[in-house]
């Protein structure tokens, strides 16, 4: 049984950043993890994305869900494990590459079989689990991981969900992290975050300033701090609804 379910969405760059933490620990501790699914575009699927979030969000969130579905089949077919390298290869080609541009058509392509092409040769997947970014049957899986997650948290929330000890260990939104720790940084991150979730009836502990994340492809370098933005439930929302 895994240690710790991580419910992730492939174009958060703050669920990123908390994954590159997750697995170093995980490496250091021989702790196992199961990369399970959440979709931000299905948690805001109320939301009109014209009126409350910037122009090149809806685009971002709907690639996101196409790469979900290339995770759902990737699992169904090859496992959990290869589920583990493939969010571990877009991930990198997404934040840890030289910065794009940062638009809707920019943030569409990464939902696109081109992009993916490379990720799944260097994972050694097979080529055509990119049809599955235009298989809408796999949106039913999807959701449902999405509801699992936020049932778990509530829905105020965003990426990424951790859950401790599942299935009766407590879940939470985050830690959400703009620079990544290592070494024994990395284990002492951890053992706050396990004592704060152990704890009875803790249930929050939260800021919505965030330094932009220390990634390359946002512009930030290792040793650098990002910029500080406001951020709403867990996005840069124009307003609340």
């Amino acid at each position: 049984m895994a240690d710790l379910h991580f419910y992730f969405d492939p174009v958060c760059p703050f669920c990123w950043l908390t994954s590159k933490w997750v697995r170093i620990v995980a490496q250091r501790r021989a702790y196992e993890v199961e990369w399970r699914f959440i979709s931000l575009r299905r948690v805001n699927a109320h939301i009109d994305y014209d009126a409350h979030f910037p122009p090149e969000y809806e685009a971002g969130h709907t690639a996101g869900l196409r790469l979900l579905r290339m995770c759902a089949r990737t699992r169904a077919e090859h496992g959990p494990a290869a589920v583990a390298r493939l969010y571990e290869g877009l991930g990198a080609r997404i934040f840890d590459s030289d910065p794009a541009e940062d638009n809707g058509a920019g943030r569409e392509r990464r939902g696109t079989a081109p992009f993916v092409a490379p990720v799944l040769a260097a994972a050694g997947l097979p080529a055509d689990l990119a049809d599955a970014l235009d298989d809408a049957t796999w949106d039913a899986v999807v959701q449902a991981e999405t509801d699992e997650a936020l049932a778990l948290t509530g829905r105020d929330v965003g990426t990424p969900i951790l859950h401790f000890r599942p299935p009766d260990g407590l879940a939470f939104f985050g830690p959400v992290i703009s620079r990544l720790p290592t070494g024994d940084d990395a284990e002492r991150l951890w053992d706050h975050v396990i004592g704060l979730a152990s704890f009875p009836g803790f249930a929050e502990l939260k800021r919505s300033l965030r330094e932009l994340p220390q990634l390359r492809a946002l512009g930030v370098a290792d040793g650098e701090a990002g910029a500080v933005q406001e951020w709403h439930a867990g996005s840069r929302r124009l307003k609340v609804p």
